[in-house]
């Protein structure tokens, strides 16, 4: 690897243009900085160049002229101090992999994927450190929260959270995206921040399958606070603090994703409890549903650790084994009783 960076105000590499790396590059290159965005596909590339939009993912938002655009994986990782990752989660090794040899020695990966690798089940920025080395020197960060990129991109008060491998990584990541509608709080807490976001996506689905079916608010209320309950079970039992699933990546980002009308794992879930199925509805998106993919990660990941997640568990059902999501709501209500706190 190279020399260790200064960490300053270099260029800032984006690896992954969809609607929130697109996003996050506008926000960077607002404040000033230089933003190379990695562009996979090569059509949109050239569509994005052309146009100076990303017309697939985030139509009618301008790219700021201090975003150059590259299809080059080398030139995305290389020469970085800071590089963002907001590629889909089942891409994070094999983009990691191929960019390991132009990574500088001392910078700063920010994790803004949520998700959990399929045959690993580990956490985005576990994979990263996996695929460079643990004699790296270098630090990982992550930003996660309630947080649309559609609203993001029209400026809307949004407040995040940013977690690090260290103090000082969670602080670079505050300073760099901080600003006037964007507000990021430090959170110490790496694993719980990263495993509250890849959760969430998860019980989006729950919910949303709830509102296909044409259930009232009372059902979307119990599967959030029950989701909540499922999400810091699985943390604490791992390792985390249980005071995250609380704040912005867990609670905050629960409640959004469970009830915004943007979110796509909601609109996965709404599209179930409508009837229809799962390949259909995944063949008409243009955009990852991610919960999708970690549904089966964290339902292997909590049979692993002996964690009950029953939501999980039926979101899974529903998904994988084409399980009637009526159904499904009926076997959770017909579990035997227990105490609210059990399991906490």
């Amino acid at each position: 690897m190279m020399a260790a960076p200064s960490m300053g105000r270099g260029r800032v590499g984006i690896i992954g243009a969809g609607s929130w790396g697109t996003t996050l590059a506008n926000l960077l290159a607002e404040k000033g900085r230089a933003v190379d965005l990695w562009v996979f596909e090569e059509d949109l590339f050239q569509a994005m160049g052309r146009k100076r939009e990303n017309e697939v993912f985030l139509p009618g938002v301008p790219l700021s002229e201090n975003i150059h655009l590259t299809h080059s994986l080398a030139e995305a990782f290389s020469g970085k101090s800071i590089l963002v990752c907001a590629v889909p989660s089942h891409a994070v090794r094999e983009v990691f992999s191929q960019g390991r040899p132009f990574l500088l020695e001392g910078l700063l990966i920010i994790c803004a994927t949520k998700g959990l690798e399929g045959e690993t089940h580990l956490t985005v920025s576990r994979v990263i450190r996996e695929v460079i080395g643990q004699n790296w020197k270098g630090e990982i960060a992550c930003l996660s929260g309630p947080s649309f990129a559609r609203e993001v991109s029209r400026k809307i008060p949004t407040a995040v959270a940013a977690a690090g491998s260290t103090l000082a990584a969670a602080q670079k990541t505050q300073e760099l995206f901080s600003g006037p509608f964007f507000r990021v709080y430090t959170n110490p807490d790496l694993l719980g921040v990263e495993l509250g976001g890849a959760t969430k996506n998860v019980m989006a689905i729950a919910a949303g399958a709830s509102d296909g079916l044409g259930f009232g608010h009372s059902s979307r209320a119990a599967l959030v606070t029950r989701g909540l309950a499922e999400m810091t079970r699985l943390g604490v039992k791992m390792g985390a603090d249980a005071r995250t699933f609380s704040g912005l990546a867990g609670l905050g980002d629960l409640v959004l994703t469970c009830t915004g009308d943007l979110s796509r794992n909601r609109m996965v879930g709404l599209e179930l409890g409508k009837g229809r199925r799962l390949a259909e509805i995944l063949g008409e998106m243009k955009m990852v549903a991610e919960g999708v993919r970690t549904t089966r990660a964290l339902r292997a990941l909590a049979r692993d650790l002996r964690v009950e997640m029953p939501i999980t568990e039926k979101v899974y059902e529903i998904l994988y084994e084409s399980k009637d999501p009526r159904e499904a709501v009926a076997e959770l209500m017909s579990r035997d009783p227990r105490s609210e706190r059990e399991g906490l």
